[in-house]
């Protein structure tokens, strides 16, 4: 009977600091304004180097331009030691300053199609659409914030 009265004591004890140990935001940590896309790829086995030479074509140029234009903040490219392993290989990764940037805004895009241009955008839509499917799958697109504990 003891047994069973200290079994109890410590169920309710972990109980009661399981309870106490949840964190309060911007009390215990700060939750970051930037935000990062992050798109998980699976690319095919040998189609690496082809999908980064794609890429360097067609996702790129528009990342440089949004980039100058202050539509974001940075863009990364993250490609894995180990291909043949996992749900992805790659990463394709863009910093946002915060949500609002991800919002759809007029002037941003006619800023950006005025720079980047009308046939470069029809040019690599139409190089993604007759090349992508071959070489890759997306397997997840995320939006992150970085939290920074106290």
């Amino acid at each position: 009977m003891r047994i069973k009265s200290i079994l109890v004591a410590v169920a309710l004890l972990s109980l009661s600091f399981s309870a106490s140990a949840d964190l309060t935001p911007w009390e215990d940590y700060e939750v970051s304004d930037a935000v990062w896309s992050v798109t998980t790829v699976r690319v095919e086995s040998n189609m690496g180097d082809a999908y980064l030479e794609g890429i360097a074509n067609t996702w790129v140029p528009g990342n440089i331009i949004a980039e100058e234009l202050g539509q974001i903040e940075s863009w990364s490219i993250f490609r894995s030691d180990l291909p043949n392993s996992g749900d992805f290989n790659l990463l394709l990764i863009v910093k946002f300053a915060n949500t609002a940037d991800l919002a759809p805004n007029k002037a941003r895009y006619d800023a950006f199609m005025k720079k980047f241009g009308e046939e470069r955008n029809n040019e690599t839509t139409e190089y993604a659409q007759k090349n992508y499917p071959a070489m890759r799958e997306l397997t997840g697109q995320y939006l992150l914030r970085e939290i920074t504990l106290k």
